[in-house]
Protein backbone atom coordinates (compact mmCIF):
# COMPACT_ATOMS: atom_id res chain seq x y z
CA UNK A 1 0.00 0.00 0.00
CA UNK A 2 1.46 3.23 -1.29
CA UNK A 3 1.01 5.25 2.25
CA UNK A 4 0.32 9.24 2.00
CA UNK A 5 3.32 11.77 3.87
CA UNK A 6 2.34 12.73 6.90
CA UNK A 7 5.02 15.78 8.75
CA UNK A 8 5.33 15.80 12.34
CA UNK A 9 3.25 17.53 14.72
CA UNK A 10 5.19 20.08 16.36
CA UNK A 11 5.22 21.28 20.41
CA UNK A 12 5.17 24.84 21.46
CA UNK A 13 7.79 25.62 24.13
CA UNK A 14 5.98 26.69 27.14
CA UNK A 15 4.64 25.65 31.02
CA UNK A 16 2.66 23.43 32.64
CA UNK A 17 -0.84 23.21 31.79
CA UNK A 18 -3.02 25.36 35.08
CA UNK A 19 -3.98 23.18 37.63
CA UNK A 20 -7.41 23.66 37.34
CA UNK A 21 -7.31 21.68 33.81
CA UNK A 22 -4.29 19.01 34.38
CA UNK A 23 -6.66 16.07 33.98
CA UNK A 24 -7.57 17.40 30.17
CA UNK A 25 -3.81 16.53 29.29
CA UNK A 26 -1.29 13.64 29.31
CA UNK A 27 2.19 14.05 29.96
CA UNK A 28 4.74 12.46 28.19
CA UNK A 29 8.73 12.37 28.54
CA UNK A 30 11.01 14.60 26.15
CA UNK A 31 13.36 12.74 25.01
CA UNK A 32 16.52 14.05 23.81
CA UNK A 33 17.09 11.88 20.34
CA UNK A 34 15.93 12.34 16.41
CA UNK A 35 12.05 12.75 15.63
CA UNK A 36 11.09 10.36 13.10
CA UNK A 37 8.05 8.92 11.07
CA UNK A 38 7.61 5.36 10.74
CA UNK A 39 5.77 3.95 7.66
CA UNK A 40 4.74 0.14 7.82
CA UNK A 41 2.30 -0.53 4.43
CA UNK A 42 2.24 -3.91 5.77
CA UNK A 43 4.23 -5.40 3.42
CA UNK A 44 7.34 -6.38 5.62
CA UNK A 45 8.80 -2.97 5.30
CA UNK A 46 9.71 0.23 6.59
CA UNK A 47 10.61 3.29 6.13
CA UNK A 48 11.53 6.27 8.70
CA UNK A 49 11.52 9.86 7.65
CA UNK A 50 13.00 12.78 10.10
CA UNK A 51 11.73 15.72 10.39
CA UNK A 52 12.51 16.89 7.11
CA UNK A 53 11.24 14.29 5.03
CA UNK A 54 14.81 13.01 4.51
CA UNK A 55 14.74 9.04 4.21
CA UNK A 56 16.36 7.76 6.89
CA UNK A 57 15.65 4.43 7.39
CA UNK A 58 19.31 3.07 6.02
CA UNK A 59 20.69 4.75 9.14
CA UNK A 60 19.27 2.47 11.62
CA UNK A 61 19.04 -0.96 10.24
CA UNK A 62 18.33 -2.95 13.50
CA UNK A 63 15.05 -1.25 13.21
CA UNK A 64 14.06 -3.41 9.88
CA UNK A 65 12.28 -5.87 11.81
CA UNK A 66 9.73 -3.34 12.96
CA UNK A 67 8.31 -3.81 9.44
CA UNK A 68 7.24 -7.06 9.66
CA UNK A 69 5.50 -5.91 13.33
CA UNK A 70 2.05 -5.35 12.43
CA UNK A 71 1.61 -8.49 9.40
CA UNK A 72 -0.45 -6.83 7.05
CA UNK A 73 -1.67 -3.80 8.76
CA UNK A 74 -0.67 -0.16 6.92
CA UNK A 75 0.42 1.85 9.14
CA UNK A 76 1.86 5.38 10.03
CA UNK A 77 3.43 5.87 13.62
CA UNK A 78 5.23 9.07 15.04
CA UNK A 79 8.00 8.46 17.09
CA UNK A 80 12.39 9.76 18.01
CA UNK A 81 15.21 7.52 17.61
CA UNK A 82 17.34 7.91 20.54
CA UNK A 83 20.89 5.93 21.20
CA UNK A 84 20.66 5.09 25.39
CA UNK A 85 23.55 5.80 28.34
CA UNK A 86 24.14 2.92 30.59
CA UNK A 87 21.11 4.40 32.73
CA UNK A 88 18.59 3.92 30.24
CA UNK A 89 18.49 7.64 29.24
CA UNK A 90 18.42 9.58 25.22
CA UNK A 91 22.08 10.23 24.98
CA UNK A 92 22.53 13.01 22.21
CA UNK A 93 26.00 12.38 21.81
CA UNK A 94 26.08 9.15 21.11
CA UNK A 95 23.03 9.45 18.79
CA UNK A 96 25.38 11.43 16.62
CA UNK A 97 27.49 8.72 15.61
CA UNK A 98 24.32 6.96 14.18
CA UNK A 99 22.81 10.00 12.37
CA UNK A 100 23.65 11.10 9.14
CA UNK A 101 24.77 7.44 7.48
CA UNK A 102 21.62 6.77 5.73
CA UNK A 103 24.17 6.57 2.57
CA UNK A 104 26.47 4.44 4.32
CA UNK A 105 24.66 1.55 5.03
CA UNK A 106 27.94 -0.82 5.76
CA UNK A 107 29.17 2.04 8.45
CA UNK A 108 25.40 2.02 10.20
CA UNK A 109 25.22 -1.83 10.40
CA UNK A 110 28.79 -1.28 12.25
CA UNK A 111 28.10 1.37 14.34
CA UNK A 112 24.22 -0.12 14.98
CA UNK A 113 26.29 -3.35 16.31
CA UNK A 114 28.48 -1.02 19.12
CA UNK A 115 25.27 1.75 19.81
CA UNK A 116 22.45 0.33 19.00
CA UNK A 117 19.42 2.42 18.52
CA UNK A 118 16.23 2.52 20.50
CA UNK A 119 12.23 3.95 18.82
CA UNK A 120 10.40 5.22 21.12
CA UNK A 121 6.74 5.38 19.70
CA UNK A 122 4.17 7.86 21.02
CA UNK A 123 1.60 8.34 18.82
CA UNK A 124 -0.36 6.64 15.40
CA UNK A 125 -1.37 8.70 12.74
CA UNK A 126 -2.71 6.18 10.55
CA UNK A 127 -4.05 2.46 10.78
CA UNK A 128 -5.59 1.18 8.05
CA UNK A 129 -7.55 4.47 7.85
CA UNK A 130 -6.17 8.35 8.87
CA UNK A 131 -6.97 8.93 12.17
CA UNK A 132 -5.74 12.64 12.44
CA UNK A 133 -8.60 13.59 12.65
CA UNK A 134 -9.52 11.61 15.99
CA UNK A 135 -8.32 13.17 19.54
CA UNK A 136 -4.86 12.20 21.18
CA UNK A 137 -6.77 10.14 24.01
CA UNK A 138 -8.41 7.80 21.32
CA UNK A 139 -5.14 7.50 19.19
CA UNK A 140 -3.16 6.85 22.11
CA UNK A 141 -5.46 4.00 22.48
CA UNK A 142 -4.81 2.80 19.35
CA UNK A 143 -1.03 2.52 19.84
CA UNK A 144 -0.98 1.39 23.28
CA UNK A 145 -3.59 -1.23 21.63
CA UNK A 146 -1.07 -2.56 19.08
CA UNK A 147 1.92 -3.76 21.33
CA UNK A 148 4.80 -3.02 19.79
CA UNK A 149 7.37 -3.54 22.08
CA UNK A 150 10.65 -5.49 20.66
CA UNK A 151 14.52 -5.14 20.94
CA UNK A 152 14.99 -1.54 19.65
CA UNK A 153 11.89 -0.04 19.97
CA UNK A 154 9.55 0.59 22.57
CA UNK A 155 5.94 2.04 23.73
CA UNK A 156 6.21 3.94 26.75
CA UNK A 157 3.39 5.13 28.50
CA UNK A 158 1.48 8.46 28.88
CA UNK A 159 0.51 10.04 32.64
CA UNK A 160 -2.96 11.67 32.28
CA UNK A 161 -3.16 14.16 34.91
CA UNK A 162 -0.06 14.88 37.70
CA UNK A 163 1.79 17.12 35.45
CA UNK A 164 3.73 18.52 38.30
CA UNK A 165 4.54 15.30 39.49
CA UNK A 166 5.68 13.71 36.08
CA UNK A 167 8.12 17.21 35.66
CA UNK A 168 9.51 16.46 38.91
CA UNK A 169 10.37 12.74 38.33
CA UNK A 170 11.89 13.69 34.41
CA UNK A 171 14.15 16.62 36.33
CA UNK A 172 15.37 14.17 38.92
CA UNK A 173 15.92 11.40 36.54
CA UNK A 174 18.43 13.91 34.54
CA UNK A 175 15.43 13.19 31.63
CA UNK A 176 15.27 16.36 28.82
CA UNK A 177 12.03 17.54 30.11
CA UNK A 178 8.18 16.87 29.16
CA UNK A 179 5.41 16.84 26.88
CA UNK A 180 2.34 18.05 27.35
CA UNK A 181 -1.09 16.63 25.10
CA UNK A 182 -4.04 18.39 25.02
CA UNK A 183 -6.55 14.77 25.09
CA UNK A 184 -8.95 16.39 22.55
CA UNK A 185 -6.02 17.56 20.43
CA UNK A 186 -6.22 15.95 16.70
CA UNK A 187 -2.94 15.38 15.03
CA UNK A 188 -2.32 18.88 13.08
CA UNK A 189 0.69 17.76 10.65
CA UNK A 190 3.76 19.78 10.00
CA UNK A 191 2.26 22.51 12.39
CA UNK A 192 3.36 23.73 15.83
CA UNK A 193 0.64 23.84 17.66
CA UNK A 194 -0.49 25.20 21.57
CA UNK A 195 -2.42 21.66 21.98
CA UNK A 196 1.31 20.26 22.86
CA UNK A 197 2.89 21.89 25.17
CA UNK A 198 6.84 20.77 25.75
CA UNK A 199 9.09 21.66 28.82
CA UNK A 200 12.81 21.73 29.15
CA UNK A 201 14.05 20.95 31.95
CA UNK A 202 17.28 23.62 32.63
CA UNK A 203 19.92 23.25 34.75
CA UNK A 204 22.10 26.21 35.82
CA UNK A 205 25.91 26.57 36.85
CA UNK A 206 28.43 28.77 37.85
CA UNK A 207 30.94 29.45 35.24
CA UNK A 208 34.24 31.55 35.03
CA UNK A 209 35.00 34.17 32.05
CA UNK A 210 38.54 33.35 30.38
CA UNK A 211 37.68 35.02 26.99
CA UNK A 212 35.12 36.57 24.55
CA UNK A 213 34.83 36.42 20.87
CA UNK A 214 33.76 39.77 19.37
CA UNK A 215 30.14 40.28 17.62
CA UNK A 216 29.68 41.23 14.64
CA UNK A 217 27.18 44.28 13.05
CA UNK A 218 25.21 45.54 15.56
CA UNK A 219 27.24 44.06 18.01
CA UNK A 220 30.79 45.24 16.65
CA UNK A 221 33.09 46.21 19.76
CA UNK A 222 30.57 44.41 22.13
CA UNK A 223 31.14 41.03 23.02
CA UNK A 224 28.97 37.81 21.00
CA UNK A 225 30.03 35.23 23.48
CA UNK A 226 31.83 34.33 26.64
CA UNK A 227 34.29 31.65 26.66
CA UNK A 228 34.45 29.92 29.72
CA UNK A 229 35.44 27.02 32.06
CA UNK A 230 35.30 25.44 35.01
CA UNK A 231 37.87 23.97 37.69
CA UNK A 232 39.51 20.87 37.26
CA UNK A 233 41.95 19.80 40.07
CA UNK A 234 43.41 23.12 40.25
CA UNK A 235 43.44 24.21 36.29
CA UNK A 236 40.75 26.06 34.74
CA UNK A 237 39.14 23.44 31.68
CA UNK A 238 37.21 24.89 29.01
CA UNK A 239 33.53 24.43 29.14
CA UNK A 240 31.95 26.12 25.66
CA UNK A 241 31.05 29.10 24.14
CA UNK A 242 27.85 31.32 25.40
CA UNK A 243 26.57 33.29 22.61
CA UNK A 244 22.67 34.23 24.26
CA UNK A 245 20.91 35.33 27.30
CA UNK A 246 22.17 39.31 27.72
CA UNK A 247 19.77 42.59 27.49
CA UNK A 248 21.32 45.56 25.55
CA UNK A 249 22.30 46.96 28.77
CA UNK A 250 23.68 43.45 30.34
CA UNK A 251 26.20 42.95 27.09
CA UNK A 252 27.39 46.72 27.38
CA UNK A 253 28.25 46.07 31.11
CA UNK A 254 30.16 42.77 30.22
CA UNK A 255 32.03 44.75 27.03
CA UNK A 256 33.10 46.81 29.84
CA UNK A 257 34.86 44.17 32.43
CA UNK A 258 36.10 42.38 29.84
CA UNK A 259 38.28 44.40 28.24
CA UNK A 260 39.34 45.95 31.73
CA UNK A 261 40.47 42.11 32.33
CA UNK A 262 42.14 41.79 28.56
CA UNK A 263 45.54 39.76 28.74
CA UNK A 264 47.46 37.92 26.03
CA UNK A 265 47.82 35.16 28.23
CA UNK A 266 44.75 32.00 27.73
CA UNK A 267 43.85 30.60 30.75
CA UNK A 268 42.18 27.46 30.04
CA UNK A 269 44.38 24.03 30.60
CA UNK A 270 44.77 23.71 26.69
CA UNK A 271 43.77 26.91 24.37
CA UNK A 272 40.34 26.35 23.12
CA UNK A 273 39.97 25.89 19.24
CA UNK A 274 38.36 29.00 18.80
CA UNK A 275 38.50 31.89 16.10
CA UNK A 276 39.21 35.36 16.82
CA UNK A 277 39.40 34.72 21.08
CA UNK A 278 40.73 36.85 22.86
CA UNK A 279 41.27 36.16 26.51
CA UNK A 280 41.15 37.92 30.06
CA UNK A 281 42.40 37.07 33.72
CA UNK A 282 39.24 34.52 35.47
CA UNK A 283 38.35 36.65 37.72
CA UNK A 284 34.48 36.71 36.67
CA UNK A 285 31.98 34.44 37.41
CA UNK A 286 29.00 34.22 35.55
CA UNK A 287 25.55 31.67 35.85
CA UNK A 288 24.16 30.28 33.01
CA UNK A 289 21.50 27.87 31.96
CA UNK A 290 22.06 24.64 29.82
CA UNK A 291 20.61 21.48 29.28
CA UNK A 292 23.14 18.71 30.16
CA UNK A 293 26.97 18.41 29.34
CA UNK A 294 28.47 16.50 26.40
CA UNK A 295 30.72 13.74 26.55
CA UNK A 296 33.50 15.90 25.67
CA UNK A 297 32.30 18.03 29.11
CA UNK A 298 31.09 21.25 27.09
CA UNK A 299 27.94 22.96 27.78
CA UNK A 300 24.79 22.24 25.62
CA UNK A 301 22.51 24.82 24.64
CA UNK A 302 24.18 27.22 26.86
CA UNK A 303 22.53 30.75 27.96
CA UNK A 304 23.65 33.33 30.15
CA UNK A 305 21.63 33.95 33.23
CA UNK A 306 23.52 36.81 35.24
CA UNK A 307 26.78 37.75 36.70
CA UNK A 308 28.08 36.60 39.91
CA UNK A 309 30.13 39.34 41.56
CA UNK A 310 29.11 37.32 44.60
CA UNK A 311 31.39 35.42 44.26
CA UNK A 312 35.09 34.64 43.98
CA UNK A 313 36.55 32.10 40.85
CA UNK A 314 39.22 30.35 43.21
CA UNK A 315 36.14 29.27 45.94
CA UNK A 316 32.40 29.90 44.79
CA UNK A 317 33.05 28.35 40.92
CA UNK A 318 31.23 24.89 40.24
CA UNK A 319 33.69 22.26 39.99
CA UNK A 320 34.10 20.55 36.27
CA UNK A 321 31.80 17.53 36.18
Amino acid sequence: MRLPRIAPMLATPGVLPPAAQDDRWAYETKHDGQRAVIYLPGDGSVVLRARSGEDITAAYPELGALGGALGETPAILDGEVLVLDEQGRGDFQLLQSRMGLARSPAKAAQRAARTPAHLVLFDVMRLRDDLTSLPYVRRRRALEGLALSGPFWSTPTALVGHGDLALRATSESGLEGLVCKRLDSVYESGVRSRAWIKIRNVRAVDVIVGGWVPGRGRLSGLPGAVLVGMRDAGRLRYAGSVGTGWSEAERAELAGLLRAAETDTCPFDGVPPVSGARWVSPRLVGEVRYSTFTRAGLLRQPSWLRLRPDLAPEDSAADFP
